[in-house]
């Protein structure tokens, strides 16, 4: 007995021997920046102005990275890769390096408009067979296994190499500086990594090279506002990227040759060593082969109509084709004639997101795997048929039927009922998300050429040590259910939600727009949209109005998990409509207004008569517009 209590007395003291140091270890910021601007987290502004060039991005840095390209002669192609790397250094936890990265460009010489697969594919190991051996029912977060083969190298070089006029020493310089000297932790950046003692704790015993990355190594001591935050592990990488670029062209090799060897170095090089080594070391499902093969490729987008109007986005292997489906079905509507906001217009538009998220749930996958209906589905008649299912007075309560979008191509085939959808689900819960698990850019320089990229990863999963690379969780956003469109196979894309948006009007570039939000992206797109084109909206306001969002359908991340007939609303816009909505039949979550959640639209528009552009930021995150 007396040993027992000697054991639990020693138990105990060190526990607050524990206690006590952690106590006193340093819990205050360390080394401060200014910010050298007032923080847009959450402040309104004017529409940006510009007769020559703008960038519009989820933070200033990324925004200034672009306009610092574009000063020195590159073009919108050269400037989007450098806002891409800023972005990927200043708003890591949304979107890392080396992240997914769906892209729509416009080409003024040509007034094409070209779409880049921008989806990392699972690796040759990745089974339904092996998930479920390991017990799994949806692919899990926060473990090497949800990782996807990055995307963004091969989108990064693909577009310098073909669009581009500069090297990738020339566009990753603003990157590696603020890798390596850091900015201030910004406010929406604080918000997102506002992590309880207990929060950090558990990240440091699970992913402690992460803890590294994000808190200097000190998991006791949180991140404070302004603080310099530095990636120095990053900036190595990206400065050996450059440098293996510099060796080639130091030898008399092409621009095309230098970033060829940009490319190799990480997909079959140094960088996939050390993927591959500590995929080999944790149990990950990585093979060199995955790496040295991984190749995106040019498409032509998918685009819909509406008035004069042509929406132009990513194929199936995103989310894409939702926005040209919503506005397809709402065109020909009196819109203008329900009011903006109403609960009639606000009860037209969530019945059209959720009769193109029930097409979604039904045929979205990757177009080199499934035979997905896109005649069909983008077919204005189809849009028609689906109009007939709007029901003018009630909610649909729970997700709508998918459509038979096989009619109008002439074929017969099965389309799943709801019930079927529904009932493959893993669980039926009213969890809230968290995050916004995405950022967004756009350029468009003074040859009125344009480029809309909405990169996304996030460290939920084990970053590769020694490198500053988050290989993020995309691997969620497949499903475990063979007979699911966007069910798991080896060297296949997940149906990932970044998109990106571009918008043409009489075949000349109108609007190049996207947002971060997840399963919100389209419905933040579509409400920004009709706010300009419907209600003749600056692109500011028609960016800080008062959203909502539905979330009648599966959601797109593991655990997919279904609300049914609920919708969610910023604050000011339910207590003008809230009432009238639930009378319909709708369940309401509210949330404060400006929300990340409801999205993070960056937009430019350009006048084709004057070549005048205008710019807006969403308030919501950290995002900003500005030209010259």
């Amino acid at each position: 007995m007396k040993s027992c209590r000697g054991l639990l007395s020693a138990f105990l003291g060190v526990i607050v021997a524990v206690a006590l140091v952690i106590l006193l270890l340093p819990k205050g910021p360390r080394e401060t920046m200014e910010m050298p601007m007032e923080d847009p987290f959450h402040v309104s502004r004017e529409a940006a102005t510009a007769d020559d060039f703008m960038a519009a991005s989820g933070t200033p840095w990324a925004t200034w990275a672009a306009l610092d390209i574009l000063e020195r002669g590159g073009n919108a192609f050269d400037a989007g890769m450098a806002a891409l790397l800023a972005l990927n250094v200043t708003f890591p936890e949304d979107a890392s390096f080396p992240s997914v990265a769906p892209v729509v460009i416009y080409v003024a010489d040509t007034g094409e408009v070209l779409s880049y697969c921008g989806a990392g594919k699972a690796p040759e190991k990745a089974t339904i067979e092996f998930f479920r051996s390991e017990g799994y029912e949806t692919v899990p977060r926060l473990t090497i296994l949800s990782q996807l083969v990055p995307a963004s190298p091969d989108v990064l070089i693909a577009i310098l190499d073909e669009y581009g006029t500069m090297s990738f020493g020339e566009i990753s310089e603003s990157a590696i500086d603020l890798a390596r000297n850091g900015f201030p932790v910004h406010k929406a950046m604080m918000k997102q990594l506002d992590l309880s003692f207990v929060e950090r704790f558990g990240f440091n015993l699970m992913m402690p090279y992460n803890v590294d990355v994000y808190l200097g190594g000190q998991w006791w001591r949180p991140l404070h506002l302004g603080e310099r935050f530095v990636q120095p592990d990053l900036a190595d990488t990206l400065s050996a990227m450059a440098d293996a670029e510099a060796e080639v062209l130091a030898a008399g090799g092409s621009r095309t040759d230098g970033l060829t060897a940009v490319r190799d170095y990480f997909y079959e090089g140094p960088i996939a060593d050390a993927i591959v080594a500590f995929h080999e070391e944790e149990g990950g499902l990585f093979s060199r082969s995955d790496l040295e093969t991984y190749a995106g490729y040019w498409e032509e987008p998918v685009s819909g109509e509406f008035g004069d109007y042509t929406i132009h986005a990513n194929d199936t292997w995103c989310q894409g084709p939702v926005l040209p489906m919503m506005l397809q079905i709402l065109d020909g509507m009196d819109l203008e004639g329900m009011d903006h906001n109403s609960p009639e217009y606000i009860h037209a538009l969530i019945q059209a997101v959720e009769l193109a998220m029930a097409d979604r749930e039904a045929f979205f996958g990757d177009p080199d795997f499934v035979d997905v209906p896109l005649e069909g589905l983008l077919d204005p008649r189809y849009a028609a048929l689906r109009r007939q299912a709007l029901t003018p007075d009630a909610a649909f309560g729970e997700m709508p039927a998918p459509g038979d979008p096989y009619v109008l191509m002439g074929e017969t085939a099965t389309v799943p009922d709801r019930e079927t959808l529904l009932a493959a689900l893993s669980s039926m819960t009213t969890d809230m998300p968290a995050g916004t698990d995405t950022s967004y850019l756009t350029v468009t320089d003074d040859f009125g050429n344009s480029i809309s990229l909405t990169p996304s990863d996030f460290p939920q999963s084990p970053m590769i040590p020694g490198t500053g690379l988050c290989l993020g969780v995309r691997m969620v956003q497949f499903r475990l259910d063979p007979d699911h469109p966007d069910a798991l196979a080896p060297g296949k894309r997940p149906r990932i939600t970044p998109n990106a948006a571009m918008v043409t009007k009489d075949g000349e570039l109108f609007m190049s727009f996207g947002t971060p939000g997840g399963d919100m992206q389209p419905q933040a797109l579509l409400q920004v949209f009709l706010n300009i084109v419907v209600f003749g909206m600056d692109v500011q306001e028609a960016i800080e109005e008062p959203r909502f969002r539905s979330v009648n359908f599966p959601d797109s991340f593991s655990p997919h998990e279904y609300r049914p007939g609920e919708i969610i609303m910023e604050e000011s816009l339910y207590e003008m409509v809230g009432e009238e909505l639930e009378e319909m039949g709708y369940v309401i979550t509210v949330i404060g207004d400006w929300t990340g959640e409801m999205g993070g639209v960056c937009a430019i528009i350009r006048d084709s008569d004057t070549g005048d552009l205008t710019g807006g930021a969403d308030p919501r995150l950290e995002s900003w517009a500005e030209g010259r």
